[in-house]
């Protein structure tokens, strides 16, 4: 075991992948010789060299289409997305081709690339550097799309993108860049799947289910919780595409109430898709109405403001009262 952060551990993971296989590439802007805008691919080049981590043009749309001929020559690509507001100038790369030319040529092709997107908010800064994304291309078919939350799932979770057939969306919550703890390096890849998700806080009362940048604050709130006599079950999804929903119709038919809680906006993200497959499922179960603690419908607010907008620890305890009956509706919206 050793201790890491959550950025070294990505780092360390990319290391590994590269070693255990030659066909691995990273590219984007400033990977190289700068080691990446976040430092995830410091001292990478020097290791591999310049053909291996290729710093590229400020073209999103071209990096990842150099990214599709690359997987079309058998190479497994790994793209780095500076910030997750830069990424739609690709989106079309992404959504058109690389989810698509696998079931296009039938199988005959693979697209195994790994797309890394440093998202969420909570560093300070402006739009184009503080959006979640994610719910775009899990609305895509064709895409994997996982978020880890602690630097030995970003160590596992990273390896398991790259040795992947299918193309993956890598969501990394900025904020946590910083976060030590222990990593076990020798950790087996199929431990845990990639398409798995985790109870991180068992509970009996209500589930509470997140990923990525919110899973600490969520097992703040099983904390507090439990000293207000509450049992909250924290689900940590990992998996945003698929989404491990035996794991939580399970625990939904334990708790009888479900509560779900990203950053990212509410109308048409994955708290609406996930509240509604549940009710679908498990609705003799409940025992009240799903409840969704997201980021508001706005864009995303200045730095000044975003506190307000991004869910945290008392505005998810509110969701968990309301999904209890202990109060009529949400902070921040009108009775």
């Amino acid at each position: 075991m050793q201790s890491m952060t959550f950025g070294r551990a990505i780092n360390a993971g990319l290391h590994k992948a590269m070693e255990n296989d030659p066909k691995v590439i990273l590219m984007g802007e400033d990977v190289g010789k700068l080691g990446g805008v976040f430092r995830i691919t410091d001292g990478l080049q020097d290791h591999f060299g310049a053909n291996r981590v290729v710093d590229t043009p400020l073209a999103e749309a071209g990096i990842m289409g150099s990214a599709v001929g690359l997987a079309y020559r058998g190479y497994r690509p790994v793209v780095e997305i500076q910030f997750d507001g830069f990424i739609y100038p690709a989106f079309d790369q992404i959504v058109c081709q690389v989810a698509k030319l696998h079931y296009r040529t039938q199988g005959r092709v693979h697209m195994p690339i790994t797309i890394r997107v440093p998202f969420g908010g909570g560093i300070g800064s402006p739009e184009h550097h503080s959006e979640s994304p994610e719910a775009y291309f899990t609305h895509t078919s064709g895409l994997r799309v996982v978020s880890p939350s602690t630097p030995q799932d970003a160590y596992v979770l990273i390896q398991q993108a790259i040795a992947s057939n299918d193309p993956v969306l890598y969501f990394e919550p900025k904020r946590r860049y910083h976060v030590k703890r222990e990593v076990d390096e020798a950790m087996e890849l199929g431990a845990l799947p990639m398409g798995s998700g985790r109870v991180v806080v068992p509970g009996s009362d209500v589930t509470l289910v997140t990923y990525g940048p919110l899973v600490p604050t969520a097992m703040d709130a099983a904390e507090a919780g439990a000293e207000d006599g509450i049992s909250i079950e924290v689900i940590d999804l990992r998996s945003l595409a698929p989404i491990d929903y035996s794991l939580i119709e399970a625990s939904v038919r334990k708790t009888g109430r479900l509560v779900v809680s990203h950053e990212a906006s509410q109308t048409g993200g994955l708290g609406a898709e996930i509240a509604t497959t549940i009710t679908e499922r498990c609705f003799e179960y409940l025992e009240a109405a799903p409840v969704r603690v997201t980021g508001f419908d706005i864009p995303y607010p200045p730095s000044k403001l975003e506190s307000h907008h991004l869910p945290d620890l008392d505005r998810i305890l509110d969701g968990v009262d309301l999904a209890l009956g202990r109060r009529a509706t949400l902070l921040g919206q009108k009775g």
